[in-house]
């Protein structure tokens, strides 16, 4: 792995419930030798993307990841086209409803609206959704650029639950079942007791650049509530792809 990809992925590490981590912390965590995660993260703070709290001597996101998110925002207003569609998707399933788009080889939570129900699935803003593991990977996987899916299906696939697809079979056969009809469910595939379906959210190539998916509780499944989020899934999906510049794919189509 190149350095500058190394450093950059010490920033997934970060997340809304580890908000300041340890050197050590890093180390373990990314697999890197101490004095390694030292020098890059000096180098990044040097950059502004990392800064080091004088009291904890721990390390935390700085400014400059604040400033390209503006940016980012500013040319893609993406939170503004995603808020609307995903509040009106958890209204309708009542059920909590989250959007995700690829970045580079990851595929990053980036909105969540949940459902006003005491029993509901809480996903967080900003993870990092593994593509062999999550409805929202299957479904971006299934419409991928045939070279890109042969390198998500060529990875080593990590178990996260015991119902994860561990074997590359295993993940060819959803990813299949997936492209037949159109959308991806995983059944505690990435967290016990939680059931996701997703839709593929295409970019301006007609390839998957994201999904829109609902995460239910596994004891609220059943076809009828499948096949009632399904229905608001498919238009929300349409809605997201055109209000973010993509164009849908002609092979991709919802069928129960």
């Amino acid at each position: 792995m190149r350095t500058v990809e190394k450093a950059l992925r010490l920033l997934d590490f970060f997340t809304d419930k580890r908000v300041e981590i340890g050197l050590s912390d890093l180390a373990r965590l990314s697999g890197i030798d101490k004095a390694t995660v030292l020098r890059m993260l000096a180098d990044m703070a040097e950059c502004g993307f990392v800064e080091q709290n004088p009291e904890t001597r721990r390390w935390r996101l700085g400014a400059g990841v604040l400033r390209l998110a503006r940016l980012r925002e500013h040319a893609q207003p993406v939170t503004r086209v995603l808020t609307p569609i995903l509040e009106k998707l958890a209204q309708e399933t009542g059920e909590t409803a989250h959007a995700s788009l690829l970045s580079g080889r990851d595929l990053a939570n980036i909105g969540v609206i949940e459902p006003a129900r005491a029993n509901r699935v809480y996903i967080e803003p900003g993870l990092v959704l593994p593509l062999h593991a999550t409805a929202s990977g299957i479904a971006v996987t299934a419409f991928l650029r045939p070279e890109q899916q042969e390198r998500v299906l060529a990875r080593t696939l990590t178990a996260v639950t015991g119902m994860t697809p561990t074997s590359r079979a295993a993940l060819e056969q959803v990813v299949r079942r997936t492209r037949e009809r159109g959308y991806a469910v995983a059944d505690q595939t990435f967290e016990a007791e939680v059931y996701g379906i997703a839709v593929p959210i295409f970019g301006p190539d007609g390839y998957a650049a994201g999904a829109l998916a609902v995460a239910i509780p596994a004891s609220r499944a059943s076809d009828e509530h499948e096949r009632k989020i399904i229905a608001a899934l498919e238009p929300a999906a349409q809605s997201a792809t055109t209000g973010l510049g993509g164009r849908p794919s002609p092979e991709h189509r919802i069928s129960s």
